[in-house]
């Protein structure tokens, strides 16, 4: 990765309408037309080719609810000042208190491939969120390099069987800052993203419907989760695909 270019006046403007909200309620909701400009800065191209990839996931053969709607892909970076650094292969963990359907186990799942692991998009995406953690870090507690981990998530939906984009419900991840993008709902309804604080009180709701449309989430602050979706004509193959990134200290 070359050094995260500084940020231009109309991406300061974006950073700021990212993290204001982020900072005061915990989440915030940026939608592509916003976000690709600043994203652009940092580098995002050949999106297509990006997007394409999630075509190539394999089956996510650890729901305990014996469910087979989910494919992924999984990887692992560093991400520090104008760094990003792939780490070797490793299995996703998370404790059940965070994940009380799928935790207390490690979860190998297929890695992402070389080509997505390097690609300008992905990268971009990274470099925006690490400037996000960076900016509302405070200086005390901002760490050496972050430990950055990459979901490739395409969730199926048929007429016999919903999908599930967060099985284990309303939910945090057990990391400092969780971000969501959407890559691309084919043939779906439904799937709207719940935020609620740490009573558990609704304080937001959204759906991502666009490509790049895009949640920030501080994940010590609030819960949140999204609903089933389903195929909205029965005769067609119908997924909800989204990418998600996660933070936290090394």
């Amino acid at each position: 990765m070359t050094d995260t270019p500084p940020p231009a006046p109309a991406a300061g403007a974006v950073l700021h309408a990212i993290e204001t909200p982020l900072e005061r309620d915990g989440f915030a909701l940026m939608r592509a037309s916003a976000l690709r400009p600043v994203l652009e800065h940092y580098g995002l191209s050949q999106w297509d080719s990006f997007a394409a990839s999630w075509n190539d996931l394999g089956m996510d053969r650890y729901m305990a609810d014996g469910g087979r709607y989910r494919r992924r892909r999984y990887a692992t970076f560093s991400l520090a000042a104008g760094e990003i650094v792939p780490k070797p292969h490793q299995p996703h963990y998370q404790s059940r208190d965070y994940n009380t359907l799928n935790g207390g186990v490690e979860r190998w799942f297929e890695p992402v491939l070389p080509a997505v692991a390097e690609h300008p998009a992905l990268h971009a995406i990274m470099r925006l969120v690490y400037q996000v953690a960076t900016d509302l870090t405070p200086a005390e507690r901002q760490p050496q390099s972050w430990h950055a981990e990459m979901h490739q998530f395409r969730i199926e939906a048929s007429p016999e069987h919903v999908g599930m984009p967060t099985p284990e419900g309303l939910h945090r991840d057990g990391v400092d800052w969780v971000c969501v993008a959407m890559i691309r709902r084919e043939n779906i309804a439904c799937g709207e993203t719940s935020i609620h604080d740490l009573n558990r009180r609704l304080v937001g709701s959204f759906t991502l419907t666009d490509p790049l449309d895009t949640a920030f989430v501080n994940d010590s602050r609030v819960y949140h989760g999204v609903t089933a979706v389903e195929p909205m004509d029965p005769t067609r193959p119908a997924y909800r695909d989204v990418l998600v990134l996660t933070l936290r200290h090394e």
